[in-house]
């Protein structure tokens, strides 16, 4: 079924008499089917009106826009009836007169025969025959409410609109009036979105549920499909056999939300302010000079940049050191104890410290930028080039050929993309990764050495190191990550949370440093400059060669096949590059438990927010004058077809044929231990 109602992108801004400004809605994308009815809940505050008066034309948005059968909404109409809680009636006219007053006025080139037929028709429908010729005061709460719904209706509108219709009424009143609203919507073919608090509401009446986050900011936490077939009655949908399970996922969200809202309130009263925004004010001196540690790969390219061309300087950070790390672990080392302000990490590593991987203290860290996507490749040793190996089909005969032995893979960190999409791509082929072969962690700059040695077989890793194996004669690359999800986020910046909410303004003046520096490394113009400087022994430190290909010139993957160019092979900055998106984000989760390496938290959404920073990733942008849109929040695939929904992690891991016992669990994420270190 096509698209009915659409609702594009759409943010709506307030300005406050102060000169600042409140955003109440953000990157709100929507598609609505002819016929469907959307329910959207939230807390109080969290926009759900301000979304409807949009879609009806009351309101309109500060960017983005509602298309509506392929015209844009700009004002309101009688293609859109709005029936609000408080029943809009005028009080000297009867019911009659009110039903009539719309139909008059849309229909006016009617033959008054028809209008009044179509009057009469919709007092029947609502079933106030014998009220006709009342007036509102003499109607009880749940007539009224009839009354306007019939003349929302008696315009034959494509959408109504619902703002808690039946939020005043008793439980008895409000039961009638949804089941007939059922019956009516079902006749009538009339396509809705209601506003309600009301979870039992939602899922008798909707086919979706729309759940919001709180505001500021507010935007689509999740949608939750309601598959009972209909026509649905009320005893039938709660004797349904989900009917509990979505229940409990609606008051989860809004558990969530509200520990969420009571968290925030906390650090708001300890840090003594806030600034419009809600972001913490912080009582300390913003910290001026950082320490940032790095590791000797290509795509530190932004950090480089943002040094050699004083971008650092540029947006108030008057000393920044960088400090080349040997390994991850010592990455994660330097951000949990303070040595380190600020580095570029492997994405999943703010996720996997948040949730404390390993058995280790939960150190909360966050993410407002992804530095750079795709830049790596699945490199075997030439050993297995000549034992006919070319495909993961071939590896995967290999392996069973070679009983005798385990093949060992290197990977540079648990939580690294290197191993999610090492062990993905394996599975894919039906080989074990935990069983068939044997992966180890090896840091990025030794695996060459290591593989030259004989004691690993191959390796996924991020460049120069397997051009560098390939340029040596060593091994070849199998697969680069273009091949297996193009444009996966490989590096995100990270630091801890405490330390961002007690520098807020030097934390956003360094990622207005590192998304300038990479929005220079995008422009290929400016990638020779910068191989010159990956090249000095102080960043990379390695000959142009092994840096070359991929970066700037055409990639050889050492099978004698043509080299080719890859211009998306190094993406540091296009297609929006750094929004460190939620739904991938939840990808990363679903793979950490996959494996065990993580357990996959209950309260997804609740860690999603703490660490994916969208929030601090559009203040970024806004101030350097970029847009802020996160990408959509849609279905997507890997290349071996299965189809991740981020409205159903659990079932995307549930259809995944190689995969561990995970476990499911609520995680607290607690600063305590965070801010004694």
């Amino acid at each position: 079924m096509s698209v009915f109602v659409e609702v594009d992108h759409v943010d709506r801004i307030f300005s406050l008499p102060n000169g600042e400004s409140y955003v109440a809605l953000k990157n709100i994308e929507l598609k609505i089917k002819q016929g469907e009815f959307i329910s959207l809940i939230g807390h109080s505050g969290c926009g759900k009106s301000t979304l409807l008066n949009t879609i009806a034309g009351l309101d309109r948005p500060t960017k983005g826009g509602v298309i509506l059968e392929g015209r844009q909404v700009t004002q309101p109409g009688p293609d859109r009836m709005v029936v609000f809680q408080n029943y809009s009636l005028l009080p000297w006219l009867t019911v009659r007169q009110n039903i009539a007053l719309a139909v008059n006025r849309v229909m006016r080139r009617q033959p008054k025969g028809d209008r009044r037929s179509i009057v009469e028709h919709h007092i029947d429908l609502v079933g106030l025959r014998h009220a006709a010729d009342k007036r509102p005061c003499e109607l009880s709460g749940g007539m009224k409410q009839r009354v306007a719904i019939a003349r929302a209706l008696a315009i034959r509108p494509k959408l109504l609109l619902l703002d808690e219709p039946f939020g005043a009424l008793d439980a008895l009143t409000r039961g009638g009036l949804q089941e007939q609203l059922m019956q009516i919507c079902e006749e009538s073919h009339v396509t809705c979105v209601m506003v309600t608090h009301d979870v039992d509401e939602a899922l008798l009446l909707s086919d979706r549920i729309v759940m919001l986050t709180n505001g500021p900011e507010s935007h689509i936490g999740q949608i939750l499909e309601v598959p009972i077939p209909r026509p649905r009655h009320r005893m039938e949908v709660v004797n349904h056999p989900i009917y509990y399970n979505l229940r409990n996922q609606m008051i989860y969200f809004l558990n969530q939300q509200k520990r969420d809202k009571k968290r925030k309130a906390k650090q708001t009263a300890a840090a003594g302010n806030t600034n419009t925004k809600g972001a913490i004010v912080s009582q300390t001196r913003e910290k001026l000079n950082l320490n940032i540690g790095f590791l000797p790969l290509t795509d530190c390219a932004p950090l480089v940049v943002a040094q050699e061309k004083g971008l650092f300087q540029k947006y108030g950070l008057e000393e920044v050191n960088l400090y080349r790390e040997q390994s991850w672990d010592a990455i994660a080392e330097g951000i949990a104890t303070g040595r380190l302000d600020a580095a570029p990490m492997v994405t999943g590593m703010p996720l996997a410290m948040t949730l404390g991987m390993g058995g280790n203290t939960p150190i909360p860290v966050i993410t407002g930028a992804v530095l750079s996507r795709n830049g790596n490749a699945i490199t075997l040793s030439n050993r297995l080039f000549e034992q006919g190996v070319r495909t993961l089909k071939d590896f995967k005969a290999a392996i069973a050929k070679n009983k005798d032995r385990v093949y060992t893979l290197g990977i540079v960190h648990e939580s690294s993309m290197h191993n999610l999409m090492l062990r993905y791509w394996l599975a894919s082929g039906g080989i074990d990764p935990d069983r068939d072969v044997n992966l180890v962690v090896v840091p990025p700059e030794q695996m060459v050495k290591h593989l030259k040695a004989g004691n690993i077989d191959g390796y996924c890793v991020g460049e120069p190191w397997n051009c560098r194996a390939i340029y040596e004669g060593l091994g070849f690359a199998i697969a680069t990550d273009l091949d297996i999800w193009p444009g996966n986020p490989e590096k995100v910046l990270g630091v801890r949370e405490d330390w961002a909410d007690r520098f807020p303004e030097t934390h956003i003046a360094l990622l207005k440093a590192i998304l300038e520096a990479c929005a220079y490394c995008d422009d290929r113009r400016n990638r020779e400059e910068i191989l010159q400087w990956l090249c000095q022994p102080n960043y990379v430190g390695v000959a142009a060669e092994y840096i070359r290909p991929g970066f700037l010139g055409h990639y050889n993957s050492g099978t004698g096949a043509p080299t080719q160019l890859l211009p998306r092979f190094n993406l540091f900055h296009y297609d929006n590059a750094n929004c460190p998106g939620r739904a991938e984000g939840l990808w990363i989760l679903t793979q950490l438990a996959r494996w065990n390496i993580t357990p996959f938290p209950k309260n997804w959404i609740e860690v999603l927010e703490r660490v994916r920073r969208v929030d601090l990733f559009g203040e970024a942008a806004r101030q350097l004058g970029w847009p802020d849109i996160e990408p959509d929040r849609k279905p997507f695939q890997l290349f071996d077809g299965v189809v991740f929904d981020p409205d159903d992690p659990l079932g995307y891991l549930k259809r995944l044929t190689i995969c561990r016992e995970f476990n499911i669990q609520e995680v607290v994420i607690d600063r305590t231990a965070t801010e004694a270190a």
